[in-house]
């Protein structure tokens, strides 16, 4: 017979209970209700090279700046939106450029594109998609905002690096993160145009993006670099899908989400052997 210790176990089990409680919801209390919450995750791997690079952060800064951008943000329930720019390459390479920011308005928007601005520029190797998601998806963790969670991830190649694409896009879609994506069509493959078979705004359709909504702004060429990232950027804030118009007469297989890793294998014995 346990009367008295059963007793005491019971009661420390529910005041336990009672204190977990209270600190989620006093954690929950503590975050700050925000419209989105935005990670920019953005390729710098060599593929790119430094105007592209420079075009690329210059296309972000301009856009925190324009006023398009900020009365998107002003219009939304919470008038308020929590940001961070990520940069990434290879699977062990993922730095916060800008860290989360609070932006409801001009005064808070043109102190991040300025710090945006500011960053020196970096370059290093190979591409891992992946790597940059879980990156991406462990910022949201005690970050102090509650708002829609997404990904805006911009690149100009396929995973070749790190874990499946896959893998790594069900890991954030099973926790409510969309993930959206700006591939850059803007040149031909890399290492003697070995890497050219990828078609990249297919295989960013059918492996990269996920979540609630989805979607992909492609960029053809220069020019449409800065008008697309404050396109996408508009579409996110405000919570709005793309119209899109496909050719109804456009029949496709579905993209290989291994591509990039099998063509870099590929190329790898091809440089040994020469």
């Amino acid at each position: 017979m346990c009367h008295r210790g059963c007793d005491r176990i019971a009661l420390a089990a529910v005041i336990v209970l009672l204190s977990s409680m209270l600190t989620t919801s006093q954690a929950a209390a503590e975050e700050l209700a925000v419209d989105l919450e935005l990670v920019m995750a953005v390729d710098i791997s060599l593929s790119m090279d430094e105007d592209e690079q420079r075009l690329q952060r210059d296309g972000y800064a301009a856009a925190f700046r324009h006023p398009e951008i900020i009365e998107a943000i002003r219009s939304g329930p919470n008038g308020r939106i929590a940001a961070t720019y990520v940069e990434w390459a290879g699977e062990n390479f993922q730095r916060t450029v800008v860290p989360w920011t609070m932006i409801d308005g001009a005064a808070t928007a043109l102190p991040f594109a300025e710090k945006l601005a500011a960053a020196p520029i970096e370059q290093t190797y190979r591409t891992s998609i992946s790597g940059a998601l879980l990156y991406a998806g462990g910022l949201f963790d005690g970050n102090g905002y509650q708002g829609r969670a997404v990904i805006d991830v911009s690149g100009d190649g396929a995973n070749n690096q790190g874990i499946s694409v896959e893998i790594a896009r069900e890991q954030a879609v099973r926790r409510g993160i969309t993930i959206n994506g700006l591939p850059l069509l803007l040149k031909p493959g890399s290492f003697d145009g070995y890497f050219e078979m990828v078609n990249l705004d297919d295989y960013y359709e059918d492996c990269v993006i996920g979540g609630t909504g989805a979607f992909i702004v492609p960029v053809r060429a220069l020019s449409e670099f800065v008008p697309a990232i404050r396109r996408k950027l508009v579409m996110e804030i405000a919570g709005r899908q793309p119209t899109v118009i496909k050719a109804a007469t456009r029949v496709r297989e579905r993209s290989d989400c291994l591509i990039g890793e099998k063509m870099w294998n590929q190329w790898m014995e091809r440089f040994y052997r020469e």
